[in-house]
């Protein structure tokens, strides 16, 4: 009899544990879940495949809350998931070959349709020549630009010193407009 009380209060106890990762893990996606998505598409550049690398990141966050150390926040353990499941996801070959779509945030929707255009075939340029980045100067740029992280929330996020992340965002940068110089971008950065 005692036996039956230990298992029906660890299935108790198995319960509430699973009920308070739920409501946390509804609180983590209310919170951070546009945040994350605009990474993973700066990344993909693609609003069904952000959407996947999302549902990965979230379910990853599930299985491992029980994991989480407190060492940061859960912003930057949700970004850090982020960039690594995008990072798997550009390793897949077929991925990699994808020419990569326009922003369409981006993209002006004021003014002539000319000026329209142009700035749209600039944005189109700007994210070829970021997608073209290697992957640590990619993330530092995206992360900093289009996320609004600081340089110290990416160094935290990453888990890299704060110097290299200024190195990283100096470099990236210096690339970027060497690649536009010699494309056909006409806007500014």
């Amino acid at each position: 009899m005692e036996n039956n009380k230990q298992d029906l209060s660890n299935t108790d106890e198995a319960s509430q544990l699973a009920d308070c990762d739920e409501i946390l893990l509804n609180h983590l996606m209310r919170k951070y879940a546009t945040k994350l998505k605009r990474i993973a598409y700066l990344y993909t550049n693609d609003h069904s495949e952000s959407e996947d690398i999302i549902q990965e990141v979230y379910i990853s966050c599930y299985w491992n809350l029980s994991k989480f150390r407190n060492e940061s926040n859960y912003e930057t353990w949700l970004t850090r998931i982020t960039i690594n499941k995008c990072k798997d996801h550009q390793r897949l070959w077929s991925i990699r070959n994808l020419i990569y779509t326009p922003l369409k945030h981006l993209v002006k929707t004021e003014g002539s349709a000319e000026d329209q255009y142009i700035h749209s075939e600039n944005s189109k340029e700007l994210l070829k020549q970021i997608s073209l980045l290697s992957h640590k100067f990619k993330e530092v740029l995206i992360l900093y630009y289009f996320n609004e992280m600081t340089m110290q929330e990416i160094s935290e996020t990453l888990g890299i010193n704060h110097n290299t992340v200024k190195s990283r965002l100096l470099r990236g940068k210096n690339a970027l407009l060497k690649n536009l110089e010699g494309g056909n971008y006409n806007g500014s950065f």
